[in-house]
């Protein structure tokens, strides 16, 4: 089951755009290792944005480290990552869980 790891309490801001409150996200893989993803709550109502899967971790808590050492700086990459394809939105935040159950998927490259 997914769950937020850590809420930050400084929002990133976007040029033309809503600024956004990142939280870091993560749950137990497939494999058994544990993926993190961050979503980004933007302040002006519209959908819930997520990252492709961040880090792949060995155990719960390592994850919970990654989640809590990220940067601002680390969080703006992630943020402009995230938009630069067209983003995978949901609908409404919930405070207490996550809105994705997992990090977004990987683009697929034609060949």
């Amino acid at each position: 089951m997914a769950e937020v790891l850590f809420q930050f309490d400084t929002p990133l801001p976007v040029t033309d755009g809503p600024s956004y409150l990142p939280r870091a996200c993560g749950r137990e893989a497939e494999n058994e290792l544990w993926e993190g993803w961050i979503e980004f709550l933007p302040d002006d109502g519209s959908a819930v944005l997520r990252s492709r899967r961040e880090t792949l971790q060995p155990n719960r808590e390592a994850l919970l480290y990654w989640a809590t050492g990220l940067t601002p700086i680390y969080l703006e990459g992630s943020l402009d990552r995230t938009l630069e394809p067209r983003p995978q939105r949901t609908a409404e935040p919930s405070p207490v869980q996550p809105v994705y159950s997992a990090p977004a998927p990987e683009p697929r490259h034609e060949r």
